[in-house]
């Protein structure tokens, strides 16, 4: 299920799959490789919305998902509209034959991420496969009915949830594999996801990827 997967750093995903290289909040990209055929943006934020990052990997075929408020940026980076796919929490989509759906992401407990900012995770469906990326969030009741066989989702704490409440998410949604992110760059550190792993129940795999 993780062939042709690769965890950048931070909350950077880069999957190889259905003929396509696809992309999850793109951020420090190393070299300007310009291969992207679908960029996936959950929200806004610097480190999920780079733009010197998006640069290096967008091409003119190159399509994106971004939720509403950045469209106009996007439009800046130089995408065309026809290239442009805008999203909101709740619903499902097709971009490039790729199936995928939306999820709210958003804070119960701190005011980082705004459940009315209608900022979102994905789930996309890749070979048969449920990918199931939870963007910057914490425990919710729309991620908890999450159905998924691999799951990306933070463990640094302070913007989002911590390991402790990220491994209680992973443990009630049961996916086959999980992936600790957004940690080492900003937030959070290898021990966060250590511990994490710990945590996690043992009939679920664990990979630390980065």
């Amino acid at each position: 299920m993780l062939e042709n997967v690769e965890c950048l750093g931070h909350s950077t995903i880069k999957f190889k799959k259905n003929n396509k290289i696809i992309y999850i909040d793109p951020y420090r990209i190393k070299e300007e490789v310009n291969d992207a055929d679908i960029i996936f943006i959950t929200h806004s934020h610097y480190d999920h919305f780079s733009e010197e990052a998006i640069l290096k990997i967008k091409n003119d075929n190159t399509k994106i998902v971004i939720t509403e408020d950045l469209y106009n940026r996007t439009i800046e980076l130089g995408f065309k509209e026809d290239k442009i796919v805008k999203v909101l929490p709740n619903n499902s989509y097709i971009c490039n034959d790729i199936k995928f759906e939306t999820v709210p992401s958003y804070n119960t407990n701190k005011n980082f991420h705004p459940k009315t900012n209608d900022w979102v995770g994905y789930i996309l469906e890749l070979d048969n496969i449920k990918y199931f990326i939870t963007g910057d969030t914490d425990i919710t009741e729309e991620n908890k009915k999450v159905n998924c066989d691999v799951l990306f989702l933070p463990v640094g704490g302070t913007f989002t949830m911590d390991f402790n409440e990220a491994a209680e998410l992973t443990n009630t949604i049961k996916p086959k594999i999980v992936i600790p992110i957004h940690y080492g760059i900003i937030v959070g550190t290898k021990e966060d996801a250590e511990n994490f792993k710990e945590l996690v129940n043992k009939n679920i795999t664990c990979k630390i990827m980065y």
